[in-house]
């Protein structure tokens, strides 16, 4: 998400680089080509204008503060309205002793508002300890509520049915069957339609009413722009939303809903989803949506996101393996599947700053070779036996030919990931012997509580020559910066 609009941002704020003091000229081409940026995006025109206005009142003519170069000091400060503008700090659910505390759920038809309330009812079971019911007074959409009950086995959570078919009372029943069995919250997932219409608010200010929730969370599809934050308007002005969740934002949505949303409603994104999966759901950090756009990375979703999605406990036990010189193909497989975990390579790669990378991120397309390469690894090893996994010197040229064939790859594709295996090992001893291997692996252990995966997967000739040219680039214009 927002890699167009980043790339954009970028590149107008590069041309402020040079230059003691930011002069007036400097400023409006640079913000000139911020507000055609942001207008690309979906951004609504008034909070593109408002957003420029603010950045030029604050840059123009200022003396570069202490340690800052003028660049370094109007991104900081397109930095700072970022934020404001998406909402500040992040705002949560607001749950109270109340039981249960009532979540409505609302939004038009095709927004992903019963996904979302499964996928909110998993995130309050495992992020919050919370104890939720969930309940569609959606009688109008086919299916609508066998659809919900899906969604609520899919993530273990309690489903409320009923045979009636009033909404009114199915939400009046369903907040009574949670007093009755100590539920502490309830999620309702109301009707929605193609577009927004008296009989449907006018039910919705009845279920409030009768059920007083807690937060009314209003979902909108991220790829629908500028229309998703005129529909919130709206439901904001009839029933008073609390909070937003944005879907889709996983997909190649401009990023203008988000960015437009909190200014116009004056309620905050609360959640985006970033995947079909329902644990593809996170809390929306408006410092951190900031730092992705303007390159800085964000290394806290990236830790968090290790510490959820890898196994702590598995990672202890590669670790000893390591230490004692047992690594096998089957840990190798194993450091493969924990690295799948956390998601793509892409998405990965976004979570980290550009310096990471001297400021030459790696391209989509050559991410994408590498992970098509680690699934055809992943073929190759699961293709052998638990005895050529445990001791790879046994096979030999026959052995190569039947994994090969088994896995759908070649006999040269089979060398190529024993060769990076035992590179694998090499590494891996030289870095005990120097002890560089306890230093990095309690560093790792005490950061990231489980750590990261500690061989990087398959990787082809081809990309291990791209890899060495990237590194003597890197080399190359480091030794350029220091004789200037």
């Amino acid at each position: 998400m927002f890699e167009a609009l980043s790339e954009k941002i970028k590149k107008s704020l590069g041309s402020l680089r040079a230059g003691r003091q930011l002069t007036a000229e400097q400023v409006d081409a640079a913000l000139r080509e911020i507000r055609i940026a942001l207008l690309e995006a979906d951004v609504s025109y008034k909070v593109a204008r408002d957003f420029v206005e603010r950045i030029r009142q604050k840059a123009e003519g200022q003396e570069i503060w202490k340690g800052l170069k003028p660049y370094e000091q109007v991104v900081k400060i397109v930095y700072d309205e970022l934020v404001e503008l998406m909402g500040g700090a992040s705002s949560r659910l607001i749950f109270t002793r109340q039981i249960p505390n009532v979540v409505m759920i609302v939004g038009l038809q095709g927004s992903g508002k019963t996904t979302s309330t499964g996928k909110i009812a998993l995130w309050l079971k495992n992020n919050q300890e919370r104890n939720p019911v969930v309940v569609s007074t959606d009688v109008y959409r086919p299916a609508a509520r066998e659809q919900l009950k899906i969604v609520a086995e899919a993530v273990k959570v309690p489903f409320y049915e009923t045979d009636s078919n009033e909404p009114l009372e199915i939400a009046r029943n369903a907040v009574r069957y949670c007093q009755q069995l100590g539920y502490d919250t309830l999620l309702i997932d109301t009707a929605g339609r193609l577009h927004i219409d008296e009989d449907l608010m006018v039910e919705l200010e009845k279920i409030k009413a009768e059920t007083k929730p807690i937060e009314i969370l209003f979902v909108a599809d991220a790829m629908t722009g500028q229309d998703a934050v005129r529909s919130a308007e709206e439901f904001h002005r009839r029933i008073g939303i609390t909070g937003v969740i944005l879907t889709k934002m996983d997909g190649d949505s401009r990023g203008g809903a988000a960015l437009s949303i909190k200014a116009v409603t004056n309620q905050p994104i609360k959640f985006v989803g970033v995947g079909e999966k329902y644990d593809a759901i996170e809390p929306f950090y408006p410092d951190r949506i900031a730092q992705r756009i303007l390159g800085m990375g964000d290394i806290l979703t990236l830790i968090e996101e290790v510490q959820t999605k890898l196994d702590e406990e598995e990672a202890a036990k590669q670790l000893e393996k390591i230490r004692r010189s047992q690594f096998t193909l089957d840990d190798f497989r194993e450091q493969m599947r924990q690295f799948n975990k956390l998601g793509s390579m892409s998405k990965i790669i976004d979570l980290l700053p550009e310096q990471f990378f001297g400021g030459i991120k790696p391209k989509k397309e050559d991410l994408e070779k590498i992970e098509y390469q680690m699934k055809r690894a992943a073929a190759i090893i699961d293709s052998m036996t638990r005895q050529e996994r445990q001791n790879y010197k046994i096979i030999d040229a026959s052995r190569k030919n039947r994994i090969a064939k088994g896995s759908g790859t070649t006999i040269s594709e089979v060398n190529q990931l024993l060769r990076q295996y035992e590179k694998t090992l090499q590494m891996m001893s030289k870095m005990k012997r120097s002890g560089l291997l306890g230093q990095l692996t309690d560093k790792f252990m005490g950061r990231f509580g489980g750590g990261l995966p500690h061989a990087f997967p398959f990787e082809s000739e081809d990309n291990q020559e791209d890899s060495k040219s990237f590194a003597k680039k890197l080399k190359k214009k480091k030794r350029h910066k220091k004789k200037r």
